[in-house]
């Protein structure tokens, strides 16, 4: 059967038509007989018109249009043609839309077509994902006669089916290596990157439903998140001024599919999904301006596992104009989450087990005070970073989430050489934050010969040397620092049970922190105990004190020296006058 716009074209060269049908501008010279003799609605039309003599009938919003209409037709005529994936739901349809029910015909077109979708298609999850991705462009009649909501539980099913087979055959490989079983991932993860994110929205439901895995689901979840939204932000990353537009039509659709994905991620406790894509996630839920509650749910899974994270992870970058170069915001959310977290699992806590050296919740702190004082140093070079907001990332973490401050302080001094412009003010209260007590002497050599460093600091720093090195002497007392960093922890018996359990607890993470510094000072000790006997024996007898040798040990560790720094200095800052005795000629900083 042939038909073109326009005009119609008859079926049979030997038998004119006698009935024109259009359909969407498209006209089909027909025979009445075939056509009345299945379609109800033709039937129908048909006698409607005979009082008016009209031969020429138009159908109105046809599922499947012109192509499908050809195809019932051909149906009616008894021609030959092949039911397949490609088409049988635009059939459905017509069929539906034609009235062509066995009340007319027995093995009618909607009779045939359903024959089609329970014994061929619905047995296959692939056939499924197949039909399932032609409905999208058909009209809710589509809903109505099931065929959408039968191929979403076909394909659920039938991943179901997938899933106890490669679970049996994962039993042969007891003998393989591990990387031959995590090989034996779910085929139609895939396929169903086909689907609009609405059918396989319905389809993540469906699967959940049934049983199917929770790392299945990730693995789809990351694959559809790879196929949808791939190339995003490619131009938008370093160009803040675009996100200032109006957003195009694939923009929303982006954040329809963002927002949508991370409806649909499996609870924690049921899967482990990859920090680095829950990363990604976010950093596009920023991009596409997702809701605030999207970005919020990323941020609270990924401060649940914010020790496992990476420096480059947190390198997010930032999309306001005029802003830093990073979203430091974002990641002080996180902080405040995974902080929150710490201390829920501290409450839960009824005994003092918990606060024992290997209490997971402290050796996670410790990790996250280590990430962010690498992120600080990664940031402080912006100069479009605030100092508030440099601040602030400081002291959200607690004292007892470093060991050491020589992170910090690394962090604290290219800050201050990438903002020359600070105030002595603002100097000091950004230096306050350093703890000279927890400096290692490569740390504490290093900001004694600091320019860049307030005077009170450099002279903070000089004391607390000084005190160590008395300690260091034989005789005297080693726990002067412990008794001055404890005493102010001691419970008062006018405090609640409740409280003396916090105080106790924070005095015992203290007491934990002074025992790995001690640890680290007499590692240094060590050193500089074979550095002064090595020099003993070479110079013996020439007049070397003890002071002095340990000077020159101090000075051949050079972990924190890097590259000659500038001889500026600030404005109202007065220059030691022990640097012409010393005759130091170079700074040192960090960089």
């Amino acid at each position: 059967m042939k038909h073109h716009s326009g005009s119609g074209c008859s079926i049979f060269s030997d038998v004119a038509g006698d009935i024109t049908i259009v359909v969407d501008g498209e006209s089909f010279l027909l025979h009445k007989f075939p056509l009345v003799s299945r379609s109800g609605k033709i039937r129908k039309m048909v006698a409607d018109a005979k009082d008016s003599n009209t031969s020429k009938l138009e159908l109105l919003n046809l599922p499947g249009g012109p192509l499908a209409f050809e195809l019932a037709m051909k149906f009616c005529y008894g021609m030959n043609f092949e039911i397949t994936t490609t088409n049988v739901a635009h059939l459905r349809c017509a069929a539906e839309y034609l009235e062509m029910t066995e009340d007319y015909r027995q093995e009618n077109l909607i009779e045939r077509t359903e024959t089609y979708l329970n014994e061929v298609v619905v047995q296959s999850l692939e056939k499924s994902v197949e039909v399932l991705s032609t409905c999208e462009m058909l009209p809710p009649i589509a809903e109505e006669v099931g065929i959408i909501n039968r191929c979403v539980e076909a394909i659920a099913m039938n991943a179901c089916k997938e899933q106890l087979v490669s679970g049996l055959s994962r039993l042969d490989f007891d003998g393989e290596s591990t990387e031959l079983k995590s090989g034996c991932l779910e085929w139609w993860i895939e396929d169903l990157s086909v689907l609009g994110i609405d059918f396989y929205q319905r389809v993540v439901f469906a699967m959940g439903r049934s049983g199917v895995r929770p790392d299945s689901i990730t693995a789809s979840l990351m694959h559809y998140a790879q196929a949808s939204l791939k190339g995003i932000g490619k131009c938008q990353i370093w160009n803040p001024a675009r996100m200032k537009s109006s957003p195009t039509v694939a923009e929303n659709d982006q954040r329809t599919i963002v927002e949508t994905l991370v409806s649909l991620l499996p609870t924690e406790k049921s899967s482990s999904i990859p920090l680095n894509f829950l990363f990604g996630m976010l950093r596009m839920a920023i991009m596409v301006d997702a809701t605030i509650a999207c970005k919020l749910e990323l941020e609270r899974r990924i401060a649940s596992r914010l020790e496992m994270a990476l420096l480059d992870d947190l390198l997010i970058p930032s999309i306001q104009t005029g802003d830093s170069l990073f979203d430091v915001d974002t990641v002080h959310r996180i902080l405040v989450n995974f902080l929150q977290r710490i201390e829920d699992e501290d409450n839960e806590d009824c005994g003092y087990e918990s606060e024992g050296l290997g209490s997971p919740g402290h050796g996670s702190l410790l990790k996250v005070g280590r990430l962010i004082d690498s992120y600080l140093a990664e940031i402080a070079p912006d100069p479009y970073l605030s100092l508030q907001k440099f601040i602030a990332m400081i002291e959200i973490l607690p004292d007892y989430s470093r060991v050491i401050d020589d992170g910090l302080y690394r962090a604290i001094d290219i800050y201050l050489k990438a903002h020359p412009m600070l105030t002595e003010h603002e100097c000091k209260k950004l230096c306050k934050f350093i703890d000279c007590q927890k400096l290692s002497q490569e740390a504490c050599n290093h900001a004694a010969q600091n320019e860049r460093l307030p005077v009170q600091m450099a002279v903070r720093v000089l004391y607390c040397e000084q005190l160590r090195l008395k300690n260091a002497l034989p005789g005297s007392s080693g726990d002067v620092f412990l008794s001055q960093r404890i005493s102010s922890g001691v419970p008062s018996a006018a405090m609640s049970p409740r409280d003396n359990y916090a105080s106790l607890r924070r005095e015992n993470r203290e007491l934990k922190l002074e025992i790995s510094r001690m640890r680290v000072r007499l590692s240094e000790l060590e050193k500089e105990q074979t550095f002064m006997k090595q020099g003993m024996m070479d110079k013996s007898g020439n007049g070397k004190t003890f002071f002095t040798s340990l000077s020159k040990g101090i000075g051949r560790i050079a972990i924190f020296s890097g590259p000659t720094g500038g001889k500026r200095q600030k404005s109202g800052r007065k220059s030691r006058g022990t640097e012409g005795k010393t005759g130091r000629s170079r700074r040192h900083s960090v960089s």
